[in-house]
């Protein structure tokens, strides 16, 4: 049904305080565990290549956040962040997972170390795809737009104003119309698209904001990973309109020791753009050899 996912569901019925939904996620390979986690309006499907790739060596799982991908999407939810990173510790929990490394994107950042930060010694290895886990006042007026009242709601679930556009405003190089339908299949209605709005009223800029508070909570437990020098691999689209340079320097701020590179023709979906450039990269970096050079297209180094 999905070009390039030929992958088995697993589905865990999480439990955090709300009634028991169930949650979509592939589990691939055997081996160390590398847990690779979406943003918003992705789902599973955004990691379809590296799942393929590093299934070979690894054991892969790959999450739908609730409310995304092939999870459930239950309309009363409250959408929050520590309601993902809740979630993600959850299934990690059940299947026994105590270390494993992490590879993550958009809102994936903030939840998947969100759960590091809880147990920093559990984090072998981190990736990083144009992401943020650290508090910005920087949004860029398109995504603000999507957070008002009622426009908000009719924009992003009424007229798909989020996932739709993502489809072609993320990537600079057209994606096949398999694809691009792929991506979008999930969020096909109103009431589908329930997480995708919430994902974007759940930006926390105000101390006010419900997700202020855990926001910053995440952001200081990456001074815990940073000092244990966590191997740490970061593979930036420098066409990005969100997740701009800007967040690209903060992350080199924050893992001084972290292996960059820069892709400056590649955009949000940057496994779309760069896709064979990061895969060597990725087969590198977790067969232990990091002592890879700095990339050529680095405007820093």
């Amino acid at each position: 049904m999905y070009p390039e996912y030929p992958f088995s569901s697993h589905f865990a019925t999480i439990d955090n305080g709300h009634d028991g939904h169930r949650l979509h996620y592939i589990d691939e390979g055997a081996g160390p565990v590398i847990v690779m986690v979406h943003g918003n309006p992705t789902w599973s499907y955004y990691y379809r290549h590296l799942i393929a790739l590093l299934s070979k060596t690894h054991r892969v799982i790959a999450i739908d956040h609730l409310g995304c991908g092939l999870s459930d999407k239950p309309q009363g939810y409250p959408y929050q962040l520590r309601n993902h990173i809740d979630n993600l510790e959850a299934l990690l929990r059940q299947l026994e997972i105590t270390s494993y490394s992490l590879i993550v994107h958009d809102w994936g950042g903030a939840i998947g170390l969100g759960v590091a930060g809880r147990n920093p010694a559990a984090l072998e290895r981190l990736v990083i795809l144009n992401t943020a886990a650290f508090r910005s006042q920087r949004i860029p007026w398109r995504i603000r737009v999507c957070r008002w009242p009622v426009i908000g709601s009719l924009l992003v679930r009424g007229l798909n104003g989020f996932a739709g556009p993502a489809v072609f405003m993320a990537v600079t190089r057209r994606l096949r119309p398999e694809v691009a339908r792929a991506y979008l299949a999930p969020y096909d209605s109103w009431r589908n698209r329930v997480a995708v709005y919430g994902f974007v009223r759940d930006i926390p800029l105000t101390l006010s904001h419900p997700s202020y508070a855990t926001l910053k909570e995440v952001e200081e437990g990456l001074s815990g990973l940073a000092a244990r020098a966590v191997p740490t691999l970061i593979c930036w689209g420098g066409q990005d309109f969100c997740f701009n340079d800007h967040f690209y320097q903060e992350w080199r701020t924050r893992f001084p020791s972290a292996d960059c590179h820069y892709f400056p023709e590649a955009g949000h979906y940057v496994l779309e753009d760069a896709l064979p450039e990061i895969k060597v990269l990725l087969e590198i970096f977790f067969t232990g050899n990091l002592a890879g050079t700095p990339s050529a297209t680095d405007p820093v180094r």
